[in-house]
C-alpha cells in the first residue's frame, strides 16, 4: 500500500486510511458525454450517476478574469462560436453552446455542484493557474482538488500560491526524467525528484516509447507516487493497466470504466 503525502491523503480516497482503500480510482475525463459535450455540467452529471467519485476537467480564463470550465484554446472545436477563450468574456462565452445544447460552466459551478467529489484539474493557461490556486482557498477545497499541467511552472505556481497543501500531477517532463532515470537505476535520484508529486499521470506509450511497465509502477511506488493512466477507452486495456497495478484510469468512456471497475467489485466510488 502507498504511503500517502503530507496534504494528499484526504484527496486520494484510496489510500492505507481512506474509504476506498486498496481500490484502484476511476476518472471521468471531461465528464462522460458521447454526444461531444464535453466539460459542461450535463457530462459531468452524467459521470457522476454512473457513480464516479473523480472527474478530470481543465480550466481556461476569459477576457474578463473569470475561471472556466474548458479544455482547448479556442471554443471552434466543441462550440457554435469561434475564437480565443482568453479573448472572450464570460458574458460572451454564456452565449456559445457546447455540441449544440450546452453552456460552458465557472469552475465554481463545478465545485460548488457536488461538495463530495474530487477533481482533477489541468491549468491550460497562465492566468489559470493564479486563479484556480483563488478558487481553491475561497472554497476551502484543498483536500477535494489535485492541480495538474503539462506546464510543471504553472502548477506549481499555483500550489505556492496556496495557504494548505493540495495534490499534484508532475508534468510531463518529470514522467520522461522518472522512466529515463529507472532505466539507469538511479533509484535514489527518483524519489528525490518525485519528493512532492501525488502522482504520475501519464499515458501508456509517448511516441515509440513505452512509459507504464511494471518496473515504472514499482519505482514510483518506491517514492510514495501514483500511477494514474491517460486515457484508455478499451476494456481489455484497462483490465491488462490494472493487473499490472496502475492506481487509477482516466477515460472518455465513463460506462465503459464503470463497468471494468464493477467487475472488480469496486463499484461505485462516490459515497
Amino acid at each position: 500500500m502507498i504511503t500517502p503525502r503530507v496534504g494528499t491523503a484526504p484527496y486520494l480516497k484510496n489510500t492505507s486510511t481512506g474509504q476506498l482503500s486498496g481500490w484502484p480510482l476511476a476518472f471521468a475525463h471531461r465528464g462522460f458525454s458521447p454526444s461531444g459535450a464535453e466539460n459542461t455540467m450535463a457530462a459531468f452529471a452524467a459521470a457522476v450517476e454512473l457513480g464516479f467519485g473523480y472527474l478530470e476537467t481543465d480550466v481556461r480564463t476569459s477576457a474578463d478574469g473569470v475561471l472556466v470550465v474548458f479544455h482547448d484554446e479556442t471554443v471552434d472545436r466543441v462550440t457554435d462560436g469561434t475564437g480565443k477563450v482568453s479573448d472572450l468574456s464570460l458574458e460572451q462565452l454564456r452565449t456559445l453552446r457546447v455540441a449544440g445544447r450546452e453552456q460552458i460552466p465557472t469552475f465554481d459551478e463545478l465545485l460548488s455542484a457536488w461538495p463530495d467529489i474530487r477533481l482533477n484539474v489541468d491549468a491550460k493557461d497562465e492566468c489559470s493557474a493564479t486563479l484556480l490556486a483563488r478558487a481553491i482557498e475561497r472554497h476551502g477545497a484543498h483536500d477535494r482538488v489535485l492541480v495538474a499541467s503539462f506546464d510543471e511552472a504553472r502548477s506549481r505556481f499555483a500550489l505556492a500560491a496556496m495557504g494548505r497543501p493540495v495534490a499534484w500531477s508532475s508534468g510531463s517532463a518529470t514522467a520522461a526524467l522518472a522512466v529515463a532515470l529507472g532505466a539507469l537505476g538511479l533509484h535514489r535520484l527518483i524519489r528525490s525528484r518525485l519528493s512532492r508529486t501525488t502522482a504520475l499521470q501519464v499515458p501508456v506509450r509517448q511516441g515509440p516509447f513505452r512509459v507504464i511497465t511494471p518496473g515504472f509502477i514499482r519505482r514510483a511506488h518506491a517514492a510514495g507516487v501514483q500511477v494514474h493512466a491517460w486515457v484508455i477507452d478499451d476494456q481489455q486495456q484497462m483490465r491488462e493497466l490494472l493487473e499490472m497495478g496502475v492506481d487509477g484510469l482516466m477515460s472518455d468512456r465513463a460506462d465503459l470504466l464503470a463497468a471494468v471497475m464493477a467487475e472488480r467489485g469496486t463499484w461505485p466510488q462516490r459515497n
